[in-house]
Protein backbone atom coordinates (compact mmCIF):
# COMPACT_ATOMS: atom_id res chain seq x y z
CA UNK A 1 0.00 0.00 0.00
CA UNK A 2 0.99 3.67 -0.74
CA UNK A 3 0.72 6.11 1.71
CA UNK A 4 0.84 10.33 1.77
CA UNK A 5 1.01 12.66 4.24
CA UNK A 6 0.01 16.26 3.80
CA UNK A 7 0.15 18.56 6.42
CA UNK A 8 -2.46 21.33 7.19
CA UNK A 9 -2.93 24.35 9.31
CA UNK A 10 -6.42 24.49 10.58
CA UNK A 11 -6.91 28.86 11.54
CA UNK A 12 -9.35 29.51 14.23
CA UNK A 13 -11.75 32.34 12.98
CA UNK A 14 -11.37 33.60 16.77
CA UNK A 15 -8.81 33.34 19.64
CA UNK A 16 -9.24 30.06 21.68
CA UNK A 17 -8.81 30.89 25.30
CA UNK A 18 -7.24 27.98 27.72
CA UNK A 19 -5.58 28.12 30.79
CA UNK A 20 -2.13 26.93 28.50
CA UNK A 21 -2.58 29.71 26.43
CA UNK A 22 -4.02 31.45 23.28
CA UNK A 23 -4.99 29.66 20.83
CA UNK A 24 -4.89 30.80 16.59
CA UNK A 25 -3.17 28.13 14.74
CA UNK A 26 -3.14 24.08 14.88
CA UNK A 27 -1.61 22.10 12.62
CA UNK A 28 -2.83 18.54 11.59
CA UNK A 29 -2.00 15.96 9.28
CA UNK A 30 -4.08 13.91 6.59
CA UNK A 31 -2.81 11.14 5.59
CA UNK A 32 -4.21 9.05 2.28
CA UNK A 33 -3.73 5.14 1.75
CA UNK A 34 -4.08 3.58 -1.44
CA UNK A 35 -3.60 0.42 -3.33
CA UNK A 36 -1.40 1.70 -6.25
CA UNK A 37 -2.97 -1.05 -8.62
CA UNK A 38 -6.32 0.68 -8.39
CA UNK A 39 -6.01 4.24 -6.74
CA UNK A 40 -9.55 4.71 -6.55
CA UNK A 41 -9.51 2.22 -3.68
CA UNK A 42 -8.35 4.71 -1.30
CA UNK A 43 -8.80 5.50 2.64
CA UNK A 44 -8.23 9.06 4.17
CA UNK A 45 -7.22 9.36 8.10
CA UNK A 46 -6.11 12.21 10.57
CA UNK A 47 -3.07 12.61 12.03
CA UNK A 48 -3.71 15.17 14.84
CA UNK A 49 -0.68 15.40 16.85
CA UNK A 50 -1.63 18.44 19.01
CA UNK A 51 1.83 20.17 19.14
CA UNK A 52 3.03 21.20 23.32
CA UNK A 53 -0.15 18.39 24.68
CA UNK A 54 0.31 15.15 22.02
CA UNK A 55 2.62 12.20 24.12
CA UNK A 56 4.02 12.28 20.14
CA UNK A 57 5.10 15.75 20.18
CA UNK A 58 8.81 14.92 20.13
CA UNK A 59 11.47 15.42 17.54
CA UNK A 60 11.16 11.86 16.16
CA UNK A 61 7.51 12.36 15.03
CA UNK A 62 8.36 13.51 11.36
CA UNK A 63 11.03 11.14 10.76
CA UNK A 64 8.29 8.67 12.09
CA UNK A 65 5.95 10.49 9.18
CA UNK A 66 8.45 9.50 6.92
CA UNK A 67 8.80 5.91 7.68
CA UNK A 68 5.16 4.73 7.54
CA UNK A 69 4.83 1.45 5.69
CA UNK A 70 1.52 -0.83 5.98
CA UNK A 71 2.41 -4.39 4.77
CA UNK A 72 -0.40 -6.62 3.23
CA UNK A 73 0.81 -9.01 5.96
CA UNK A 74 0.65 -7.01 8.82
CA UNK A 75 -2.21 -6.98 11.38
CA UNK A 76 -4.38 -4.22 13.00
CA UNK A 77 -2.92 -5.47 16.23
CA UNK A 78 0.04 -5.30 14.66
CA UNK A 79 0.40 -2.17 13.42
CA UNK A 80 -0.27 -0.97 16.73
CA UNK A 81 2.06 -2.31 18.64
CA UNK A 82 4.67 -1.14 16.24
CA UNK A 83 3.46 2.72 16.44
CA UNK A 84 2.53 2.26 20.23
CA UNK A 85 4.79 4.94 21.26
CA UNK A 86 3.01 7.36 18.36
CA UNK A 87 -0.89 7.73 19.07
CA UNK A 88 -1.61 10.57 17.09
CA UNK A 89 -0.60 8.50 14.20
CA UNK A 90 -1.91 5.17 15.35
CA UNK A 91 -5.13 6.98 15.04
CA UNK A 92 -4.05 8.52 11.53
CA UNK A 93 -3.56 5.02 10.37
CA UNK A 94 -6.45 3.32 12.14
CA UNK A 95 -9.08 5.57 10.55
CA UNK A 96 -7.49 5.72 6.87
CA UNK A 97 -7.59 2.09 7.11
CA UNK A 98 -11.32 1.71 8.02
CA UNK A 99 -12.42 4.19 5.58
CA UNK A 100 -9.68 2.07 3.03
CA UNK A 101 -11.79 -0.98 3.54
CA UNK A 102 -15.45 0.17 4.16
CA UNK A 103 -18.34 -0.18 1.78
CA UNK A 104 -18.38 3.85 1.06
CA UNK A 105 -16.05 6.48 1.68
CA UNK A 106 -16.24 8.65 4.86
CA UNK A 107 -18.36 6.06 6.23
CA UNK A 108 -16.11 3.93 8.67
CA UNK A 109 -19.13 2.77 11.14
CA UNK A 110 -22.81 2.60 9.27
CA UNK A 111 -25.79 3.59 11.53
CA UNK A 112 -28.08 5.61 12.27
CA UNK A 113 -26.30 8.57 12.63
CA UNK A 114 -24.80 8.35 9.38
CA UNK A 115 -28.16 7.97 7.25
CA UNK A 116 -29.13 10.95 8.60
CA UNK A 117 -31.37 10.12 10.94
CA UNK A 118 -30.47 10.33 14.35
CA UNK A 119 -27.84 13.04 16.02
CA UNK A 120 -25.31 13.05 18.78
CA UNK A 121 -26.44 14.85 22.21
CA UNK A 122 -22.76 17.35 22.22
CA UNK A 123 -22.28 19.84 24.68
CA UNK A 124 -21.56 23.80 23.74
CA UNK A 125 -17.81 24.97 24.40
CA UNK A 126 -17.43 28.42 25.89
CA UNK A 127 -13.54 29.36 25.71
CA UNK A 128 -11.80 31.42 28.11
CA UNK A 129 -11.51 35.32 27.80
CA UNK A 130 -12.97 38.58 29.40
CA UNK A 131 -15.94 38.71 31.02
CA UNK A 132 -18.21 40.20 28.17
CA UNK A 133 -17.14 37.51 25.98
CA UNK A 134 -17.57 35.09 27.94
CA UNK A 135 -21.02 35.26 28.77
CA UNK A 136 -21.55 36.40 24.82
CA UNK A 137 -20.64 32.93 24.10
CA UNK A 138 -22.77 31.27 27.07
CA UNK A 139 -25.99 33.17 25.28
CA UNK A 140 -25.10 32.33 21.80
CA UNK A 141 -25.07 28.64 22.97
CA UNK A 142 -28.66 28.38 24.85
CA UNK A 143 -30.09 30.45 21.95
CA UNK A 144 -28.70 27.56 19.55
CA UNK A 145 -30.91 25.22 21.99
CA UNK A 146 -28.05 23.71 24.16
CA UNK A 147 -28.68 22.09 27.04
CA UNK A 148 -24.44 21.33 28.48
CA UNK A 149 -22.56 23.74 28.39
CA UNK A 150 -18.68 23.36 28.93
CA UNK A 151 -16.88 26.11 30.16
CA UNK A 152 -12.61 26.82 30.22
CA UNK A 153 -11.35 27.80 33.41
CA UNK A 154 -8.23 28.71 35.28
CA UNK A 155 -7.14 31.32 32.71
CA UNK A 156 -8.73 34.59 34.05
CA UNK A 157 -9.44 35.39 37.79
CA UNK A 158 -11.43 32.64 39.49
CA UNK A 159 -13.71 34.71 41.74
CA UNK A 160 -14.37 36.44 38.50
CA UNK A 161 -15.25 32.42 36.45
CA UNK A 162 -17.21 32.04 40.02
CA UNK A 163 -19.67 34.56 39.02
CA UNK A 164 -20.12 34.26 35.52
CA UNK A 165 -21.22 30.49 36.62
CA UNK A 166 -23.25 32.18 39.35
CA UNK A 167 -25.11 33.76 36.87
CA UNK A 168 -25.83 31.46 34.68
CA UNK A 169 -27.35 29.34 37.45
CA UNK A 170 -29.45 31.96 38.87
CA UNK A 171 -31.21 31.50 35.43
CA UNK A 172 -30.79 27.93 35.05
CA UNK A 173 -31.28 25.21 37.64
CA UNK A 174 -29.29 21.99 37.56
CA UNK A 175 -32.34 20.14 35.77
CA UNK A 176 -32.62 22.73 32.77
CA UNK A 177 -28.76 23.32 32.37
CA UNK A 178 -25.92 20.34 32.39
CA UNK A 179 -22.84 22.97 32.95
CA UNK A 180 -19.15 21.08 33.18
CA UNK A 181 -16.10 23.36 33.62
CA UNK A 182 -12.26 22.22 32.65
CA UNK A 183 -9.10 23.67 34.18
CA UNK A 184 -6.42 22.01 31.94
CA UNK A 185 -4.67 21.09 34.99
CA UNK A 186 -4.74 25.13 35.96
CA UNK A 187 -5.22 24.98 39.81
CA UNK A 188 -2.23 24.43 42.33
CA UNK A 189 -2.91 21.53 44.73
CA UNK A 190 -2.62 23.24 47.50
CA UNK A 191 -5.60 25.59 46.51
CA UNK A 192 -7.65 22.96 44.27
CA UNK A 193 -9.93 21.34 47.55
CA UNK A 194 -10.91 24.89 48.44
CA UNK A 195 -11.54 25.93 44.51
CA UNK A 196 -13.49 22.42 44.22
CA UNK A 197 -15.47 23.31 47.37
CA UNK A 198 -16.64 26.32 45.88
CA UNK A 199 -17.69 25.43 42.67
CA UNK A 200 -19.59 22.67 44.47
CA UNK A 201 -21.82 25.16 45.27
CA UNK A 202 -23.17 25.23 41.52
CA UNK A 203 -24.46 22.00 41.07
CA UNK A 204 -21.75 21.43 38.12
CA UNK A 205 -21.74 18.23 36.83
CA UNK A 206 -17.92 17.68 36.41
CA UNK A 207 -14.51 19.31 36.67
CA UNK A 208 -11.99 18.22 34.16
CA UNK A 209 -8.15 17.77 34.77
CA UNK A 210 -8.46 20.26 37.96
CA UNK A 211 -4.40 19.83 38.70
CA UNK A 212 -1.80 18.93 35.80
CA UNK A 213 -1.30 15.38 34.90
CA UNK A 214 1.43 13.02 36.42
CA UNK A 215 1.12 13.34 40.41
CA UNK A 216 -1.03 10.83 40.85
CA UNK A 217 -0.83 10.89 44.74
CA UNK A 218 -2.41 14.02 44.72
CA UNK A 219 -4.99 13.42 41.78
CA UNK A 220 -6.08 10.40 43.66
CA UNK A 221 -6.15 12.71 46.79
CA UNK A 222 -8.07 15.00 45.46
CA UNK A 223 -10.95 12.12 44.14
CA UNK A 224 -10.93 10.97 47.14
CA UNK A 225 -11.84 14.00 48.89
CA UNK A 226 -13.72 15.99 46.35
CA UNK A 227 -17.16 17.27 46.82
CA UNK A 228 -17.24 17.59 42.81
CA UNK A 229 -16.97 14.69 40.34
CA UNK A 230 -13.63 14.57 38.98
CA UNK A 231 -12.80 13.91 35.22
CA UNK A 232 -9.22 12.64 33.98
CA UNK A 233 -8.38 14.13 30.77
CA UNK A 234 -4.67 15.16 30.10
CA UNK A 235 -3.54 12.25 32.83
CA UNK A 236 -4.70 9.94 29.66
CA UNK A 237 -2.14 10.96 27.63
CA UNK A 238 0.94 8.99 27.23
CA UNK A 239 -0.36 5.73 28.98
CA UNK A 240 -0.04 3.78 26.30
CA UNK A 241 -0.43 0.06 27.32
CA UNK A 242 -3.32 -2.26 29.03
CA UNK A 243 -1.31 -2.57 31.82
CA UNK A 244 -0.64 1.09 32.16
CA UNK A 245 -3.97 2.33 32.22
CA UNK A 246 -5.02 -0.45 34.57
CA UNK A 247 -2.28 0.61 37.06
CA UNK A 248 -3.73 4.49 36.59
CA UNK A 249 -7.23 3.61 37.56
CA UNK A 250 -6.52 1.67 40.35
CA UNK A 251 -4.54 4.60 41.91
CA UNK A 252 -6.30 7.58 41.07
CA UNK A 253 -10.44 6.10 40.77
CA UNK A 254 -11.48 9.13 38.89
CA UNK A 255 -15.45 9.77 38.78
CA UNK A 256 -14.86 9.76 35.12
CA UNK A 257 -12.34 9.80 32.29
CA UNK A 258 -12.66 11.44 29.27
CA UNK A 259 -10.94 9.91 25.70
CA UNK A 260 -9.87 11.75 22.97
CA UNK A 261 -9.12 9.40 20.21
CA UNK A 262 -6.15 11.09 18.80
CA UNK A 263 -4.39 11.62 21.94
CA UNK A 264 -4.74 8.11 23.44
CA UNK A 265 -3.97 6.46 20.25
CA UNK A 266 -7.51 5.41 18.50
CA UNK A 267 -10.20 3.65 18.83
CA UNK A 268 -8.71 0.53 19.87
CA UNK A 269 -7.16 2.13 22.80
CA UNK A 270 -9.93 3.89 23.78
CA UNK A 271 -12.09 1.04 23.33
CA UNK A 272 -9.26 -0.44 26.21
CA UNK A 273 -9.90 2.04 28.37
CA UNK A 274 -13.46 2.21 28.51
CA UNK A 275 -13.62 -1.57 29.13
CA UNK A 276 -11.14 -0.80 31.94
CA UNK A 277 -13.36 1.91 33.23
CA UNK A 278 -16.48 0.11 33.40
CA UNK A 279 -14.77 -2.49 34.89
CA UNK A 280 -14.21 0.15 38.10
CA UNK A 281 -17.61 1.76 37.58
CA UNK A 282 -15.64 4.68 36.34
CA UNK A 283 -18.01 6.78 33.87
CA UNK A 284 -16.79 8.27 30.42
CA UNK A 285 -17.41 10.38 27.36
CA UNK A 286 -15.66 11.23 24.30
CA UNK A 287 -14.23 14.24 23.12
CA UNK A 288 -12.73 15.43 20.23
CA UNK A 289 -9.26 17.29 20.56
CA UNK A 290 -9.52 20.00 17.54
CA UNK A 291 -9.46 18.18 14.34
CA UNK A 292 -10.55 18.85 11.23
CA UNK A 293 -13.81 17.36 9.94
CA UNK A 294 -11.90 14.11 9.02
CA UNK A 295 -10.92 12.94 11.90
CA UNK A 296 -14.02 14.40 13.71
CA UNK A 297 -16.26 12.70 11.38
CA UNK A 298 -14.58 9.80 12.98
CA UNK A 299 -14.77 10.37 16.26
CA UNK A 300 -18.78 11.13 15.93
CA UNK A 301 -19.20 7.59 14.04
CA UNK A 302 -17.68 5.94 16.46
CA UNK A 303 -18.81 7.54 19.07
CA UNK A 304 -22.56 6.81 18.23
CA UNK A 305 -21.91 3.21 17.51
CA UNK A 306 -20.65 2.68 21.50
CA UNK A 307 -24.77 4.00 22.28
CA UNK A 308 -24.16 6.33 24.94
CA UNK A 309 -26.80 8.92 25.81
CA UNK A 310 -24.84 11.12 27.77
CA UNK A 311 -23.18 14.22 25.97
CA UNK A 312 -20.30 14.21 24.03
CA UNK A 313 -17.66 16.80 23.41
CA UNK A 314 -17.96 16.67 19.35
CA UNK A 315 -18.81 20.31 19.10
CA UNK A 316 -15.63 21.46 17.36
CA UNK A 317 -16.08 21.43 13.90
CA UNK A 318 -17.19 25.01 12.98
CA UNK A 319 -14.11 26.87 15.16
CA UNK A 320 -11.74 26.84 12.02
CA UNK A 321 -12.06 29.43 8.87
CA UNK A 322 -10.23 26.07 6.35
CA UNK A 323 -11.83 23.27 7.90
CA UNK A 324 -12.87 20.61 5.03
CA UNK A 325 -16.26 21.07 3.95
CA UNK A 326 -18.18 17.80 4.92
CA UNK A 327 -21.43 16.32 5.66
CA UNK A 328 -21.17 16.71 9.57
CA UNK A 329 -23.98 19.47 10.74
CA UNK A 330 -24.90 20.83 14.09
CA UNK A 331 -28.47 21.56 14.51
CA UNK A 332 -29.51 22.78 18.19
CA UNK A 333 -27.50 21.18 21.12
CA UNK A 334 -27.30 17.92 18.32
CA UNK A 335 -24.31 16.27 15.56
CA UNK A 336 -26.06 15.34 12.33
CA UNK A 337 -24.55 14.00 8.97
CA UNK A 338 -26.15 15.05 6.26
CA UNK A 339 -25.53 11.86 3.97
CA UNK A 340 -26.76 14.50 1.22
CA UNK A 341 -23.87 16.78 1.56
CA UNK A 342 -20.42 16.48 -0.59
CA UNK A 343 -16.88 15.66 1.14
CA UNK A 344 -14.13 18.56 -0.41
CA UNK A 345 -11.34 16.94 -2.20
CA UNK A 346 -8.17 17.04 -0.09
CA UNK A 347 -5.71 15.07 -1.30
CA UNK A 348 -5.79 14.51 -5.37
Amino acid sequence: MQIIVRKHPLIFKQAAGTSRGVLRQKNTWFIKIYDPENPLRHGLGEINMFEGLSYDDRADFYDKLQEIRIHPEETLHDIHASLIEFPSIRFGVETALSDLNSKHSYILFPSEFTQGNEGIPINGLIWMGKKDFMLAQIKRKLDMGFHCLKMKIGAINFETELQILQSIRKEYKESDLELRVDANGAFPFSEALGKLDKLSSLNLHSIEQPIKQGHWSDMRNLCQNTPLPIALDEELIGINTAKEKRALLDTINPQYIILKPALVGGFKSSEEWIKLANDKGIKWWITSALESNIGLNAIAQWTYSLQTNNYQGLGTGQLFTNNIASPLTIKGEKLFYNPQARWEKIIG
